[in-house]
C-alpha cells in the first residue's frame, strides 16, 4: 500500500509540475533573421524567447505562438545578435576619495545604458576596480539596465606590480576573487610577466591586453596571452625592421598569432586619436559627446589641443596606415578578430564608439559580414566556456538587435534599430530615446 500511495503522490506531483505555467514569452514575428553562423538571411521567421533563451526559430506560420506571449512585429526588419565591446571599461562603483567628482552612481548607470542603447549587449571590461564585480548582480537583477559583463581585475602594470612574487600572488588572488581575466598594462618586467603567466595557468584564468615593452609581442603570443589589444605590440616589434626583412617578419608574426589562437582587438579609431593621426576639430563636434559629463568633454578637448602620447612611433599618419595594413593582413590570414573600441576613452563614448570603429575595419578590407562576425559569432566563440550566445539559434542567450534595414548591405543600419534585447529583456527604441534624452539633460 505504501508503494501505491508513493506512486500516486509522485503522479500528482508530476502533473502539478506540468501544469505550472512556463516563463513569459516574447516573440518576434515575420522578421528576417541574420543568424551570423554563416553569411545567410532567413526570411520571414518567427523567433520565440522564453526567459533569457531563444527557444524556437522557424518560418512564420509554422511556429505556434502562445496567446499570452508579447509579440514584436518584425515585418520588413532584420533580427541580429547583439554586439560585443571586447575592450570596454565600466566605471568604479567604489571610486575612492581621490576620484573625479563625476564618478558617481549616475555615471555608472548612464555608461551601462549607453552600451545597450547602441546595441552592445556584452562588454568585456578591461580594468577592474574594488567592488566592481557587484555590478554583474546589479545588471542581472534589473537594478541597472546594462550589458552582460565579463570583467578583468585591477591591472598588472609597472606601478601595481613590483616583483615576480607579487605578480604571482596577485594572479592567484584575482582568480579567487572571481574576476574573469587578468588585465595587462605596460611596465611589467619579463620576470614579472612570466610569474603572472605561470600562476594564471596553474589556477586557470586567462590574461590579455597590452604587450609590455620588456616582454615583446613574440613572447606574449608564445606565452598564451589570449588577446593582444590595440595592435601596438605588433607595431613596436615590426618597426625595428625595414624593407624585405619587415615583410618577412610581418608574415611570420601573423602566422605565429594564428597558430597560437591569439585573438586581436584592434581598437583602430581610438588609436588614431592617441597617436595623433585623427581630425580633432571634427571630433569636437561629435554629437554623442552630449551624453558624457562636462569635465570628461573638457579633458578630451584639452588633449585635442595638445596631444601627447607615448604610443606614437614615427609619423602618426604612417603609423595609422601601418596599423590598417597589419589588420588587413591578419584578417586575410584568418587571425581571430574581436570588435572593440576601448570606450570610454578620448572622444570614444560607450556604445556609440562602435559605429566610429566600423569604418576603420572596413578600410582594412574586412567585409560587412566579417566585421559583424567579429562582434557576434566570434565573441561567442571566445566566451564559449561561459555561456552560449553570439548567434541566433535555439539555446542561445537572447541578446538581440532589431534593425530596420539589412546591416550586411550597410553597416550604418545598426544605428537605426527598433530596439535591443539583453538576456531576454526588451528595450524599445522609444524607451531608449527617452532615457538618452534624460542622460543628455542631466549632463547639459
Amino acid at each position: 500500500m505504501k508503494n501505491i500511495a508513493y506512486l500516486f503522490l509522485t503522479v500528482l506531483f508530476m502533473a502539478a509540475c506540468s501544469a505550472q505555467p512556463s516563463q513569459p514569452q516574447t516573440v518576434f514575428t515575420n522578421v528576417h533573421v541574420l543568424p551570423m553562423d554563416s553569411q545567410q538571411i532567413l526570411h520571414n521567421q518567427t523567433v520565440v524567447i522564453e526567459g533569457d533563451r531563444i527557444v524556437e526559430v522557424g518560418p512564420a506560420g509554422e511556429v505556434t505562438v502562445s496567446s499570452n506571449a508579447t509579440t514584436i512585429d518584425g515585418t520588413g526588419k532584420y533580427l541580429m545578435p547583439g554586439l560585443a565591446e571586447m575592450h570596454g571599461h565600466v566605471p568604479p562603483t567604489n571610486p575612492g576619495p581621490n576620484a573625479p567628482d563625476y564618478f558617481d552612481e549616475e555615471y555608472v548607470e548612464s555608461t551601462l545604458f549607453l552600451y545597450v542603447s547602441a546595441g552592445i549587449t556584452t562588454v568585456r571590461g578591461m580594468l577592474g576596480y574594488e567592488d566592481q564585480l557587484s555590478l554583474k548582480d546589479s545588471v542581472s537583477s534589473g537594478a541597472y539596465i546594462g550589458p552582460n559583463l565579463y570583467l578583468a581585475g585591477p591591472s598588472f602594470n609597472g606601478n601595481s606590480i613590483t616583483s615576480p612574487e607579487e605578480a604571482r600572488n596577485r594572479a592567484i588572488q584575482q582568480h579567487e576573487e572571481g574576476w574573469d581575466l587578468l588585465k595587462i598594462h605596460p611596465g611589467l618586467t619579463l620576470e614579472e610577466y612570466d610569474a603572472m603567466v605561470e600562476a594564471a595557468n596553474e589556477v586557470g584564468i586567462t590574461f590579455g591586453g597590452h604587450v609590455p615593452e620588456d616582454v615583446g609581442v613574440i613572447h606574449a603570443i608564445e606565452s598564451g596571452q589570449i588577446t593582444i589589444d590595440h595592435v601596438d605590440g605588433y607595431v613596436r616589434y615590426l618597426s625595428q625592421f625595414e624593407g624585405d626583412e619587415m615583410e618577412e617578419k610581418l608574415s611570420e608574426v601573423i602566422q605565429l598569432t594564428k597558430e597560437n589562437n591569439v585573438w586581436i582587438v584592434p581598437t583602430m579609431a581610438l588609436w588614431e586619436t592617441i597617436i595623433g593621426a585623427a581630425d580633432y576639430e571634427a571630433m569636437k563636434e561629435y554629437d554623442e559627446l552630449k551624453y558624457i559629463p562636462e569635465a570628461v568633454r573638457q579633458n578630451y578637448f584639452n588633449f585635442a589641443d595638445n596631444p601627447q602620447t607615448g604610443y606614437t612611433i614615427g609619423d602618426p599618419q604612417e603609423q595609422a596606415d601601418f596599423r590598417t595594413r597589419i589588420l588587413a593582413e591578419m584578417n586575410e590570414a584568418g587571425v581571430k578578430i574581436l570588435m572593440g573600441t576601448d570606450a570610454p576613452q578620448l572622444f570614444s563614448v560607450p556604445g556609440i564608439s562602435i559605429h566610429r570603429e566600423l569604418p576603420h575595419m572596413k578600410e582594412a578590407g574586412m567585409s560587412n559580414f566579417e566585421i559583424l562576425q567579429s562582434g557576434t559569432k566570434n565573441f561567442g566563440e571566445y566566451f564559449a566556456d561561459w555561456d552560449d550566445f553570439g548567434t541566433i539559434a535555439v539555446g542561445q542567450r537572447a541578446d538581440l538587435i532589431l534593425v530596420n534595414e539589412n546591416p550586411l548591405e550597410d553597416l550604418s543600419a545598426i544605428q537605426n534599430h527598433a530596439g535591443v534585447m539583453v538576456q531576454g529583456k526588451w528595450y524599445s527604441r522609444e524607451m531608449i530615446d527617452e532615457k538618452l534624452a534624460e542622460i543628455e539633460e542631466y549632463y547639459n
